[in-house]
């Protein structure tokens, strides 16, 4: 009886640090203190940096489905390992599925190796590009209820092979929405900085679709439909 009582509080401790690591990792400023404002507002239920207005809203027109879908677009160095960051706002969880807000961080700083830039300098169709690929991730989560999401959490820090399905998956969400040509030029334009540290080309090449596997994708959905 002992025994049993042992492991159903070990149980809840687990399960009580497992909710607490989910609700800080998919945490997040609020917009007003990571770069944005009310002024800065283009788009329907969007908050979106003036400096990146037009790489934004061109990268939404392709997802129609999320014009009523809240998205904050905040400038953030806390991005990890990327330069950008897709999560849903954990208070919104409480509103439901389909009222979620989610907030896309974007690292103002492009840092390479001998030299840093300011993000907006990046060429303009690798920008719309990378946050087609964030938006990409928006849709899965959207797809997702909010126990789906706590599993997601889960797999997605605690296992390798579940990271690169996801990341692989929100390659193919925005290769379906018409985005093929600006991943695959936002993979070339990683790909082949030379200045970039080679740690960092290297785990996008391990967790994301090459440009070769987005065109055979691409390729792959130009096919017509024949009925068997």
């Amino acid at each position: 009886m002992r025994r049993k009582y042992l492991f159903v509080i070990a149980l809840v401790i687990c399960l009580v640090t497992a909710f607490i690591y989910i609700l800080t990792y998919f945490s997040s400023k609020a917009a007003a203190l990571a770069g944005a404002n009310q002024q800065n507002t283009f788009y329907q239920h969007k908050t979106i940096p003036v400096l990146l207005k037009n790489e934004i809203l061109s990268a939404l027109k392709y997802y129609p489905e999320l014009k009523d879908t809240p998205i904050d677009f905040v400038f953030d160095p806390n991005t990890s390992k990327s330069i950008m960051l897709s999560q849903p706002v954990v208070g919104s969880f409480f509103r439901g599925q389909k009222n979620r807000t989610y907030v896309v961080k974007i690292n103002p700083l492009f840092v390479m190796v001998h030299k840093t830039m300011p993000i907006q300098d990046v060429p303009k169709d690798v920008l719309i590009g990378w946050i087609g690929h964030e938006l990409g991730h928006v849709i899965d989560y959207h797809n997702r209820s909010n126990w789906q999401m706590v599993g997601f959490g889960i797999q997605y820090i605690s296992s390798d092979k579940y990271l690169i399905q996801a990341e692989r998956r929100a390659d193919t969400y925005a290769v379906e929405h018409g985005m093929g040509d600006y991943i695959i030029k936002t993979k070339n334009y990683i790909l082949h900085n030379h200045d970039l540290p080679p740690e960092y080309i290297a785990r996008i090449k391990r967790l994301y679709l090459s440009p070769q596997q987005i065109l055979n994708l691409i390729n792959e959905l130009k096919k017509p439909i024949t009925d068997n």
